[in-house]
């Protein structure tokens, strides 16, 4: 009889710590954390401003790497404390998509030129790169905006395409700060919807850093940040299978 595959954590961080300075200077933004989250989970990071939500979110993204702990994604190790395992450049673009409370798209291309540019960039032909672009832009329901500029674009619009953009490349993990800052409720409650369904849809795990409360009924759990500790929040998501450190 074979044995069940355990299938691993699409990211798992173990005992994260950051440190910023020394001696009298030093300041701890992050204190041992540790969590997991499966693949097609979609997972909110709440706490008030100074917490370390976009210290950790950087530091699980491997743009600000922890000063000690552990970081696997999809059972890979790729970082050990400030150590990388593998080139982390390459590897945040092809497993990691990121979404800011920015769109940051590039205002000199369309739509789906921005779309296409993550593509291409991790050496996809051109017009397999256009395709795919189209395929998420009429996945995000702004297909009938592909040739239009950022200038052009809605608030939501934009962060529709920087999603489709985030997706580009199938990533493992999607990691958000704040993606919703800059929208009103309606639109907010929208993008956030969006990040449910990849979740869900496309078997992504999903991090959001969020203020906003109004939508936490769309995440699967919810987390609480503190003096750089996370433990599991009150939220009416939270809840369920992880391993979470504090």
């Amino acid at each position: 009889m074979t044995a069940p595959t355990t299938v691993p954590p699409a990211l798992e961080a173990e005992r994260l710590t950051k440190v910023y300075g020394r001696g009298n200077t030093e300041v701890v933004a992050l204190r041992d954390v540790s969590l997991q989250v499966a693949a097609g989970e979609v997972v909110a990071l709440l706490g008030p401003s100074g917490a370390g939500k976009s210290t950790l979110l950087t530091a699980l993204g491997l743009v600000n790497p922890p000063t000690r702990g552990r970081i696997l994604v999809r059972g890979q190790a790729v970082l050990d404390g400030d150590r990388a395992l593998t080139d982390l450049r390459a590897f945040r673009r092809r497993h990691l998509g990121f979404v800011f409370q920015k769109a940051n798209l590039i205002p000199f291309l369309t739509a789906l030129e921005n779309v296409q540019v993550a593509l291409e960039i991790n050496d996809v032909p051109p017009r397999e790169a256009r395709r795919r672009g189209l395929e998420l832009l009429e996945y995000l329901g702004v297909a009938d905006r592909a040739r239009n500029h950022p200038d052009a674009l809605s608030g939501g619009q934009q962060q529709r395409v920087a999603v489709a953009r985030a997706l580009a490349n199938q990533p493992d993990v999607i990691l958000a700060d704040e993606p919703t800052a800059a929208l009103d409720s309606h639109r907010g409650r929208q993008v956030m919807e969006l990040f449910a369904r990849v979740a869900h849809e496309r078997g992504a795990a999903v991090i959001v850093v969020t203020h906003d409360h109004r939508a936490l009924d769309l995440f699967d759990r919810t987390f609480e940040m503190e003096d750089g500790r996370l433990r599991v929040g009150n939220g009416p998501a939270s809840g369920g299978p992880s391993g979470i450190g504090g």
